[in-house]
Formats: C-alpha cells, sequence, structure tokens
C-alpha cells in the first residue's frame, strides 16, 4: 500500500508518468462519491486506477446533500421495498465498518397524530425489521419509538406545541458528505490509484480518454484498458447513448439559534404527499440545514447550480407551519443546491423518476454508471467495476470494499480538539501537528491545522478548494469572507 497523502507535487508526477504513455486498468472519469468509489473499489481489486475529475474533489452532486446516509424510508412508502432494501444494507456498511468516524445517529422527530403518523408508525416499524435484517446493530441505530410532546420539544426546542406527540427514529448522519469522497479518494490513493484533479474529460472512449490539464493548460492522452464514466449529471455528455433528467435538490443555511439549538433533526410532512418531507438537520458549526426540494432541470447543466427564491421560500413555509416561532427570510445564511444525476424513462419526472442505479455499456466500451444515492455509492462501484471487468476480460479479485475502512476509521488518541476528532477520527494528531488547532475567528470553527493539512493530504489547490470542499466554510458567504486570508496562507506555506 502507498502512501494516502494528496498533494500538488504528487498529482504533477502521477499526471506526468501517465502522459509519458503508460497504460492502467481502468480510467475513471469524475471524482464525485461514485468516482472515488470506483477507484477505491478497482485499486483495492489490484487494478491499476487512474481517476480524473474536471474541477475538484466532491466538486459536483455529493457536496450538495442532506449530509445523510439513509436507509430509505421514501421508498418503503412507494412500494419500492429493493431500493429500500438495499440503502440499509449500505448504510450498515458505513456506519459500521468504512467510516464509522465520519457518521453519527442522528435522532429524527415526526410530530403529529392522526392517519399519517399511523402511516408513519407501520413504515418506521417496517423499517426497523429490514434494518435488523441487514445487521444493522441497535446500539449502532436505537429503534423507533412514539415519545411525548415534551420530549420532542427537547430535541427541537423551536417546535410548536400542539399537544400531541412525535415519532422518534434514527438515522446516519454524515458530518460533511464533501469529506467522505475526500476519504475514498485518499483510501485509493493508498491502494495504488492515481487521482488527479483539474483533468477535463474531452473524449471519451473505451481504451481512454483525451483530457484537458488545466493546471498545466495542456492536453495529456490517457490509455486505459477500460473506461468507467462517473461524471454523473454530466455522464450524457461524454458518451452516446445515456439520457439524464437532472433533478434538483436545494437546501436553505439557518442559524441553529434561530431553532432553539435543536439535537435532533425536524421531519416535516409536506402537504400533498404522504412520501416527501422538509428536513430541518443539525450541523456542526451552530447551523441547521433546511431541505429538500425535488424540482426537474432542463437545459445546460451549470457547474454550481443554484436554488431559486421560490424554493427557497418554499422550504421555509414548509419549516414554519411547525414552529412556534416562524422564520424570516432575512435569517438565512446561505443557500445551495444539488443535481440528482436521474436516468430519463422517457416516462417519468422530477420524484417519480427511479433513484435506482443503472450500469450502461456504451457501443464504444465505455461503463457509465448514473442515478443512485450516496448512501449506496459502494453498490454503485462495485457494480460499474464487475461490468468493465466482465466487459474488457481484466483480472481482478472481488471486491473487498464492504470491509474495507477509510482512512481515519482506527482508534483515536484522547485529549485531541473534538472538532478534529469528528472530522478526521484517528488523523486527528496528524492534522493537529500541521499547526494551530485553534479557530480563525468567532462563527468560523474551522483552524489553520486543518487548512493545511488539506493542502499537504487531502490535494487542495486552491482557496476555493480548502473554503468550498474541505471546510464547507463557504456555505456561509460572511463567514467565507473572515477565511480567506487564513486560506491563502495555508497555501502559501512552503
Amino acid at each position: 500500500m502507498t502512501g494516502t497523502a494528496l498533494h500538488a507535487a504528487r498529482r504533477e508526477a502521477e499526471l506526468h508518468a501517465l502522459a509519458g504513455g503508460e497504460v492502467v486498468d481502468l480510467l475513471v472519469v469524475g471524482l464525485g462519491v461514485t468516482g472515488a468509489g470506483v477507484a477505491l473499489d478497482a485499486a483495492s481489486r489490484g487494478l491499476t486506477v487512474a481517476a480524473v475529475d474536471a474541477h475538484d474533489l466532491a466538486f459536483g452532486t455529493s457536496r450538495w446533500s442532506s449530509k445523510l446516509v439513509h436507509g430509505g424510508l421514501r421508498y418503503l412508502a412507494s412500494g419500492r421495498i429493493d431500493a429500500a432494501v438495499s440503502g440499509m444494507r449500505e448504510r450498515r456498511v458505513i456506519l459500521q465498518t468504512v467510516a464509522p468516524h465520519l457518521v453519527r445517529p442522528l435522532p429524527m422527530v415526526l410530530p403529529g397524530d392522526g392517519r399519517r403518523a399511523l402511516l408513519t408508525g407501520a413504515g418506521l416499524r417496517g423499517a426497523e425489521l429490514l434494518s435488523r435484517a441487514a445487521g444493522t446493530r441497535r446500539d449502532t441505530l436505537p429503534a423507533p419509538r412514539r415519545i411525548r410532546a415534551a420530549e420532542a420539544r427537547q430535541l427541537v426546542p423551536g417546535l410548536r406545541d400542539t399537544g400531541e406527540g412525535a415519532w422518534l427514529s434514527y438515522d446516519g448522519q454524515l458530518v460533511d458528505d464533501a469529506r467522505l469522497v475526500v476519504a475514498l479518494a485518499r483510501t485509493a490513493a493508498g491502494h495504488g490509484a492515481r487521482i488527479l484533479t483539474r483533468c477535463r474529460a474531452i473524449n471519451v472512449a473505451g481504451d481512454g480518454a483525451l483530457v484537458h490539464d488545466t493546471v498545466a493548460d495542456a492536453p495529456v492522452r490517457l490509455r486505459a484498458r477500460a473506461v468507467v464514466n462517473a461524471a454523473g449529471v454530466w455522464a450524457g455528455g461524454l458518451v452516446d447513448g445515456v439520457t439524464l433528467r437532472p433533478s434538483r435538490g436545494s437546501h436553505v443555511v439557518l442559524p441553529a439559534a434561530a431553532l432553539g439549538n435543536p439535537t435532533g433533526a425536524l421531519t416535516v410532512p409536506i402537504d400533498g404527499s404522504l412520501s416527501r418531507y422538509a428536513f430541518a438537520l443539525p450541523q456542526p458549526g451552530g447551523l441547521v440545514y433546511l431541505g429538500i426540494t425535488d424540482e426537474p432541470v432542463d437545459g445546460p447543466v451549470p457547474d454550481v447550480p443554484e436554488p431559486t427564491e421560490r424554493e427557497i421560500r418554499f422550504l421555509l413555509d414548509v419549516l414554519n407551519a411547525a414552529l412556534t416561532t416562524p422564520l424570516r427570510r432575512d435569517q438565512v445564511l446561505g443557500a445551495y443546491a444539488g443535481l440528482r444525476p436521474l436516468l430519463d424513462d422517457g416516462r417519468h419526472s422530477g420524484a417519480d423518476l427511479s433513484r435506482k442505479h443503472a450500469v450502461l455499456t456504451s457501443a464504444s466500451g465505455v461503463v457509465t454508471v448514473v442515478g443512485g444515492k450516496l448512501t449506496t455509492y459502494r453498490a454503485m462501484a462495485t457494480d460499474a467495476v464487475d461490468a468493465a471487468v466482465a466487459a474488457r476480460s481484466l483480472s481482478a479479485g472481488p471486491s473487498l470494499t464492504a470491509t474495507l475502512p477509510l482512512v481515519g476509521a482506527g482508534p483515536v488518541p484522547a485529549g485531541l480538539p473534538p472538532r478534529l476528532v469528528e472530522r478526521y477520527g484517528s488523523e486527528a494528531a496528524q492534522v493537529a501537528a500541521c499547526g494551530d488547532t485553534e479557530p480563525i475567528a468567532d462563527q468560523v470553527p474551522v483552524s489553520p491545522a486543518e487548512l493545511r493539512w488539506g493542502v499537504t493530504h487531502e490535494l487542495a489547490l486552491d482557496v476555493d478548494d480548502l473554503l468550498d470542499r474541505r471546510t464547507r466554510v463557504g456555505l456561509v458567504p460572511s463567514r467565507r469572507a473572515v477565511a480567506e486570508p487564513a486560506a491563502r496562507a495555508a497555501l502559501d506555506r512552503p
């Protein structure tokens, strides 16, 4: 196993070697959660791997999620038992083996009585049976139960007092979705994968790709025995025969104090649907993320999607119906949106499109993987690698990723700053050794040590990489402005 540290010098050296004509077994296009998962799956099977992205690790959809590793209760509500079973199996793998340092049990409060509560209770009990069948321990995720209104308001102090009880269930919450992608990429690098950001695929075929190295502003021909297209919402632009119908999921960033600093998530039903909800999800740093919308998107796919004002107000209206003190538009600290890469079946759109993933092989031999969700990235990656191995007759062992912990998943020494432990796990001491561990400023919990670690170990090449993806400070523009000088200092250090 080679080292897991990713940095500019390693990127340059590995790209230079590949430009010299070296042929790898597998080229992966896209370094979101699926592409990074494919790189790890393939490299851990003994294949030689190069993985490229036009921008950065977790640049696309993978950093715009609700930060939930969820079992798929909504799939049960719509009768998609197979999707729910898959989600629960993969949730267990992430929680208990792959990334226990990055995922926490999150209490989920769904208030109310009546017909919806009865249906919810039946769904939660069914999900509980499937979760235990999938091997999830109760000390990992406790069983759902009914609670009194007073207990619900302890978890969500801003909840309106209706005198009704609530359902309490538990799901997995990522400390940060982008951190999962970074951990996948670094673990893949430890197994020999070349992780190459700032390499935009221009032309993709079954035997490699022409990419543009935007750092050196030069074309590079990459040669491979097999190619997996994991470019997410941009996948359809790289190969023929893949038609996607993106769906925009938008979130609003709120101050946690406005909801009474909740320790549990608030689940609010959306009128007119028995399977759709808005979620107010507590986050580190005194924030709450409120989402999620499901809007079909037509036209060109932007690099960075943005929520509409209508979506922001819709989410606030849904949440306010459940709060004692309604939130105002001027209390919104930020907002973000991501595009789900859903396969167009020609019959459905938006919320009705299948969330199941699909693996397709083009006439030129490129394997494309699309659809799915963050929780099931590992299963998607395994299926994509299996397809590439079969299509190109590669020699590879079975997938190992169900039992392969990511970097940081080991024991954690005592006495380290809690934030570093929560975000870096067993590597917290190494991060602390990079510099000052005190927060940059009030309301900006990120430390100079974290920023420097991003440069030396996580392939952060500029300020945007550090603030928008390695630390997520950029989700609140006012905090981002405060942190920019520290980010520049981390990049400028020799």
